[in-house]
């Protein structure tokens, strides 16, 4: 049985994830802004938690409290996070920066609190949430991307840092997949673009996203990969899962830069 903190757990990939693990018998705290939307982890024996990612004393009271209740954490899943599509030249950069805040310094501050007490007992998997738009970028996305592509490369270098003390670094790479983000995805490109320069790319995308999504993979499959990597021997450095990430992947990793991006740019036709 090992302790693990979810972040994100509110809903969509967290949600699942935290109970998956519990239902594999581990102790699992679930962290995130709406606690009230925890009630499912709480049944299943898991302990709900108050935190917003952006609130550097959330983040230290949190592990404290893990800390403080069960002696150490075992495992970190930083699936906290939020989208955000628009033209570069469109998106706010304070909008920008908000990304970032979430997606990439929120889970290095959570490494940061919880890597003290892994390397003492030699032992520890930091699992960090990413998306196939951590290797690829589209249209309209880039501030999303850029800050997933952080993520991967933030824990590539943690990962070999922290070898040597028996911890392990893992990075999910989820492709489509039914959760709320995705809910967000019209409303944004319309207000960021929806009326100057890439307007019509941006309704086209607007609208490719409100039809495009019954062949979405279901939360549950990101939280079976999740739960893979926290209980193998030697997990994998990461696992691409979700309708069309491993096609994504290799055809990003296969083409030329051009040739992929005119595959990219057809949905916002």
């Amino acid at each position: 049985m090992k302790v693990c903190l979810v972040t994100g757990a509110s809903a969509g990939i967290g949600l699942a994830t935290a109970l998956e693990l519990l239902d594999a018998g581990h102790t699992v705290y679930g962290a995130a802004r709406r606690v009230s939307k925890m009630d499912a982890i709480r049944a299943a024996g898991g302990h709900p938690l108050e935190m917003d990612a952006r609130n550097g004393d959330d983040l230290d009271r949190v592990v404290a409290t893990v800390l403080g209740e069960q002696g150490r954490v075992d495992v970190l899943v930083n699936n906290a996070g939020t989208v955000l599509h628009g033209a570069v030249e469109d998106v706010p950069l304070a909008r920008a920066r908000d990304q970032f805040e979430v997606n990439v310094i929120a889970p290095a501050r959570l490494a940061q609190l919880v890597l003290p007490s892994m390397r003492a007992q030699r032992s520890g998997t930091i699992v960090n949430v990413s998306s196939i738009g951590g290797e690829i970028a589209l249209p309209l996305g880039a501030w999303y991307y850029a800050s997933k592509h952080a993520l991967e490369a933030l824990s590539d270098t943690l990962r070999m840092e922290v070898a040597p003390f028996g911890i392990d670094v893992v990075i999910i790479q989820p492709g489509i997949i039914k959760t709320a983000f995705e809910d967000q995805t019209a409303a944004q490109l319309r207000e960021f673009s929806g009326h100057g320069a890439y307007r019509d790319m941006a309704e086209a995308m607007a609208r490719g996203g409100e039809t495009g999504l019954s062949e979405a993979s279901d939360p549950a499959i990101v939280a079976e990969a999740v739960l893979r990597a926290v209980e193998a021997a030697e997990p994998e450095t990461r696992y691409a899962v979700g309708h069309l990430a491993e096609k994504l992947l290799e055809l990003n990793r296969s083409l030329p830069d051009r040739e992929f991006d005119e595959l990219a740019s057809r949905a916002v036709r």
